[in-house]
């Protein structure tokens, strides 16, 4: 397969984006985020990580004790980032099952012991003209940082997302418009 310059990619800029249960979710890379989607906001520099793992356990043959299969026991698929932005949506993403309550221009959060709290998770991945979407049908917050208050750094809210498989074992959908994901692939 030729090299191709052209098909290296840069996370240059992007969105994080979050929705109550069961939106309806984009089935492309460049529709309008629906009106239910919420921008999250300023992500640190360090963008978003996406993390795929699984477990596996393996089956040895009694005639030699070679591998002989190996067999997915478990696996996961997260996406963590750093909001950097403080608002309501971040700080009630962060507190899980926590709700900012605004009075009289007066706010209060009660911060609660974390529970369920299932959303519908989006990204926007953008290099020039290239466009990915990766869309999280069925997400929720499962890990966060410590928040560090200090003179010289930003507030910062570490948010690490599970995706949980839907009916049919999907987990997330990634969408693009880049040419390079259509090409084919040199014989």
């Amino acid at each position: 397969m030729p090299l191709s310059a052209n098909a290296v990619r840069v996370a240059v800029t992007g969105a994080a984006y979050v929705a109550p249960p069961k939106t309806t979710v984009p089935t492309d890379s460049e529709s309008t985020w629906s009106a239910a989607f919420t921008d999250i906001g300023w992500i640190a520099d360090d963008g978003i990580t996406e993390s795929n793992s699984s477990d596996s356990s393996e089956i040895k043959g009694w005639q030699g004790g070679q591998t002989v299969r190996k067999v997915i026991s478990s696996s996961e698929m997260t996406f963590s980032f750093t909001a950097i932005e403080t608002s309501r949506t971040v700080l009630e993403l962060y507190h899980k099952g926590s709700k900012v309550v605004t009075t009289s221009g007066k706010s209060v959060l009660a911060v609660k012991a974390p529970g369920p709290d299932r959303r519908v998770f989006g990204f926007d991945v953008i290099d020039g003209d290239s466009h990915i979407r990766i869309v999280i049908p069925d997400g929720e917050v499962t890990e966060t940082g410590d928040i560090t208050y200090k003179g010289d750094k930003a507030i910062a809210y570490e948010l690490t997302i599970t995706a949980y498989p839907g009916p049919d074992n999907t987990v997330a959908f990634k969408y693009s418009n880049d040419p390079a994901w259509s090409a084919a692939a040199a014989a």
